[in-house]
This record gives structure tokens, C-alpha cells and sequence, in this order.
């Protein structure tokens, strides 16, 4: 197994997602299509030629989740920026995820830091992880300038002052971005700006077959696909419907009784034909096999199936999930000048363009699509804004219900559930 996992992480990195899914096609029979890179969480060792960090990564308690970091030693103030960005200190120290930086190390097109260095003289370097988890970990023991969070470690950073208030006026392309995403509350606290939004996704529900189906089919006793994330309770309590019993306003803040029956849902059709996913190509081999014929997808997967001739369709429309990914300067930045720099670099239509082509994720910027991000701001309807209308974006669950009152569960306890659920 560990020599298979390799061997796929090794392809994800050099083939792209129109390999990956040709690769898995090849092995079921079914059609080729050539695409971009898929999306989810990338290959763990996947290539690149940037000068890529080692920082050892503590352990993490299984059953905690994602929290709380000592608040001792107390970090030093981050260096003030001057009132237009000054001139860059010389290197940047970056955290994200796999696949969100790229140096060209899997082609020579898939790369958008090396401009970045020419143009700030800010040299990069970059460590990159798999999960919130390890990225919180990572985070906690080393010195980064900046960081891009999913939304259930950026509202921790927040709350705890891992990260420091943001001065807009310094982001070029800030008022571009829409402003839905530039207000999500993960981003924003008492007025202050903490998060440039970065890429974002929606989870849709596919399916193989005639006829139509709603979401709630992914939860029957039958083969499915759901993603490996403690977040996917927020879909199952959507799935409830608002008008059920207990009612349900927020997928993403509920109450114990409402975790309860989101859970319950989830378990209700789980079984071992069930496939938690974590990596695009464990999903695309399911359902090009045939193993499973329902999944939680992204926009992107569908339109791959579509395009290598697969009967995939969509679930009824209606309110989604997604999530935003965002960048962070860290409260202990030792360049931020070089943060700034690259906080406005990464909000640019270029850096975006390249980005979301690569992943597969949706810019935030909509000036990015065009080129090679065009099909995939088609996918998620980035141009007329039409894509964020119905998405209900993740923010991190707390005990006080995001700040709207009331007793909530919080995101241990999520973790908690979904980890008893999927072991």
C-alpha cells in the first residue's frame, strides 16, 4: 500500500489531472480527457525545484483537532511595514498547502513565485502540508512570515492573535475581490481584516445514473464517496433541511442536539463500501470503476467526468457548502514588508490565473479568468458572481455558535465525532 500511495503521489505531481484521470480511466476501461491538476488534498510528495524547509512536524493529538498553541514564550511584535511597502527584507518564509505555491518543479508554466522573487527581491521559501491538523502544528513550531489557512485553523489564528490585522490599502487588488468573500467572518473580526481570500470551492454532490436525485441520496445505504474531513458534518446537517427537527440555520455552528442528528445522518448509511477520500485520485478511481456511484465532489470533478465521456450528473440544485482559503501574516512576521509584498502578489490576476488553473480551485479575483483559469471560472460561475449565491462558506465551529449566542459544539468535539465515525 505505502508503495502505491507513493507511486500515485508521484504521478499526481507530474502528470496533472488530466494524467490522473486518464491513468485511472486507463485502469477501468473508461474514457481519457486532459485537464488541469486535481484538486482536494494534493499528493503528499509532490515535486517541486523550490528550496522547500524541514521543519520537523510535532505530533498532534488524535481526538484534539485543531487547538489551542501555548501562550508562552510570548512572541515578539511583528516589525510595522511602512505606510506603502517598503522595501522587501530579502526572504519570506511561507506555509500552505500542497499544491497553493508552485515553483515549476511539475512544468514550467506551473509557476507563479519566481516572478514574484524577481519582481519583490524577496527570496521564497516555502513548507508545505496536507491537513488544518498538520498545518496547525507546523504553524506552532516554526517562524513564518505568512501562512493560508483553511477556514477552521484561520478562525483559531484569529481568535488566539496568531495573526495581525491587515492594512488593505497595501493589497492592490483587494477591492477586486468580491465582497461576500472578503467579509467572510473568518476573515474579518471587530472590524479588522485579518485574511486576503485566495481560492475558494463548493462541495456538490455527483452521481451515476438516470433520473434525479438530491442530496440527501448520498447518505442512503448504497456505495459512496465523502470527503475526509471533519467539516463534512456541516453537508449531513444541511441535508437535514432548515425546517427539520432540530432545526438548522448554521451547517457550520450547531448545537449539541443538532451535531447529534448530523451525525446519526452520516452513520446512518455508513458501512464498508463507504470511501472517505482525501485524494483526488482515490475518488476519480471509485467512480470510474464503478465502486461508488454517488459522491461529494467538487465542480471540478464533474466537469472531468463529463469531459471523458461519463454519465455524471450533478444533485438538484440548492444551498451548498465551500470554503475559502486565504493568506495570513503572521503576528511574528520578521519580513513584513516581503509579507505585504507577496499578500498582494498572491491577490493579483496573474498569481490567481496560475493558481486556479493548477488546483482547480476558483479564483478569488474574478480579473483571473481568462487564459488557462477560463474553463475552470466557468465551472464555478466566477465571472457573474452567480457561483457564490447559494454556498454556505465554512467558518470554524465554537462553542459560542461563531458569535451569534446560544451553545454550540465546538470543533474538538466535531473532530471527536467524525473520527469515531470514520476509524
Amino acid at each position: 500500500m505505502g508503495g502505491d500511495r507513493l507511486g500515485r503521489a508521484r504521478r499526481a505531481a507530474l502528470l496533472g489531472a488530466g494524467g490522473l484521470l486518464l491513468a485511472a480511466c486507463a485502469q477501468t476501461g473508461t474514457g481519457t480527457v486532459s485537464a488541469v491538476r486535481p484538486v482536494g488534498n494534493p499528493s503528499p510528495a509532490a515535486t517541486s525545484s523550490s528550496p522547500v524547509t524541514a521543519t520537523p512536524v510535532p505530533s498532534v493529538t488524535p481526538s484534539a483537532g485543531i487547538t489551542a498553541t501555548p501562550a508562552s514564550p510570548a512572541p515578539s511584535a511583528s516589525p510595522t511595514p511602512s505606510a506603502s511597502i517598503g522595501k522587501g527584507e530579502g526572504a519570506l518564509q511561507v506555509l500552505t498547502f500542497q499544491g497553493h505555491v508552485e515553483f515549476g518543479g511539475a512544468g514550467s508554466r506551473i509557476n507563479w513565485v519566481t516572478p514574484f522573487e524577481r519582481e519583490s527581491g524577496c527570496v521564497v521559501r516555502v513548507d508545505r502540508v496536507r491537513t488544518a491538523e498538520e498545518m496547525a502544528a507546523r504553524f506552532a513550531a516554526g517562524t513564518y512570515d505568512v501562512v493560508s489557512p483553511s477556514p477552521e485553523l484561520a478562525g483559531l489564528l484569529v481568535a488566539e492573535e496568531k495573526v495581525t490585522p491587515l492594512d488593505t490599502s497595501l493589497v492592490t487588488a483587494y477591492r477586486d475581490i468580491p465582497k461576500r468573500l472578503r467579509e467572510l467572518p473568518g476573515l474579518r473580526e471587530d472590524g479588522r481584516v485579518y485574511g486576503v481570500p485566495y481560492l475558494w470551492g463548493v462541495n456538490r454532490v455527483i452521481y451515476e445514473g438516470e433520473g434525479t436525485r438530491k442530496s440527501p441520496a448520498l447518505y442512503e445505504r448504497a456505495p459512496a464517496a465523502i470527503r475526509d474531513s471533519p467539516l463534512s458534518i456541516a453537508d449531513a446537517a444541511l441535508a437535514l433541511g432548515r425546517g427539520g427537527d432540530p432545526e438548522i440555520d448554521d451547517p457550520f455552528q450547531l448545537t449539541p442536539a443538532q451535531l447529534d442528528a448530523a451525525v446519526a445522518l452520516l452513520a446512518r448509511g455508513d458501512g464498508p463500501d463507504r470511501l472517505y477520500w482525501d485524494d483526488s485520485l482515490d475518488l476519480v478511481r471509485a467512480m470510474s470503476s464503478g465502486s461508488v456511484r454517488i459522491a461529494q465532489a467538487l465542480p471540478y470533478h464533474l466537469d472531468l467526468f463529463r469531459r471523458a465521456g461519463r454519465e455524471i450528473r450533478a444533485a438538484e440544485a440548492g444551498p451548498v457548502t465551500g470554503w475559502v482559503d486565504s493568506w495570513m501574516i503572521s503576528a511574528r512576521s520578521a519580513s513584513p514588508n516581503c509579507a505585504y509584498r507577496w499578500l498582494d502578489w498572491t491577490s493579483s490576476e496573474r498569481a490567481q490565473r496560475s493558481a486556479a488553473a493548477w488546483t482547480g480551485l476558483a479564483p478569488a479575483n474574478p480579473e483571473a479568468c481568462g487564459g488557462r483559469a477560463g474553463r475552470i471560472c466557468d465551472v464555478y460561475r466566477v465571472r457573474d458572481g452567480r457561483g457564490l449565491r447559494d454556498v454556505l462558506f465554512a467558518s470554524r465551529p465554537t462553542p459560542d455558535c461563531g458569535g451569534r449566542g446560544g451553545t454550540c459544539a465546538d470543533y474538538a468535539e466535531w473532530t471527536e465525532r467524525w473520527k469515531d465515525l470514520v476509524r
